[in-house]
């Protein structure tokens, strides 16, 4: 059985998306860091902190490991993953943008780049994923 070729910007997104999940995996040890970071993982909206940040930055961490998984391994069940994520960043950045306490803290500029660089390399990974659907495995 021969091993399906993985397009260069496949490997590149999947080593992208890991290095997202060992960001979201540190989350809780970001806390401790402090140096005027705004430290906890952001679910619909709301940063987290504590126990709460504890448990679901670790947990999408996993998630995004899985994921870059799947893309490094050209499988299949990556492509449902990658819209279930990219869904999640559209809503969860609009959420965020209306909840945040310190809305535009960083800025309208880096706002607006940070939301089209999400947006486009969650939902690229999809797009590229379904262009090489013939290739899954």
């Amino acid at each position: 059985m021969n091993k399906p070729d993985r397009v260069p910007l496949l490997t590149t997104l999947a080593l992208l998306f890991g290095l997202l999940a060992v960001s979201d995996l540190a989350k809780p040890l970001e806390a401790s860091l402090g140096g005027g970071l705004r430290p906890g993982f952001v679910l619909f909206g709301h940063r987290l902190s504590g126990p709460a940040n504890a448990v679901v930055g670790p947990l999408f961490g996993l998630y995004l490991l899985v994921y870059a998984a799947g893309i490094w391994r050209v499988r299949r069940w990556a492509l449902p993953m990658g819209v279930v994520y990219a869904a999640y960043v559209i809503v969860n950045l609009i959420l965020f943008t209306l909840r945040d306490p310190e809305p535009i803290r960083e800025g309208v500029l880096f706002g607006a780049i940070y939301a089209l660089v999400a947006i486009g390399v969650s939902w690229g990974a999809v797009w590229l994923l379904s262009q090489q659907r013939d290739v899954l495995t």
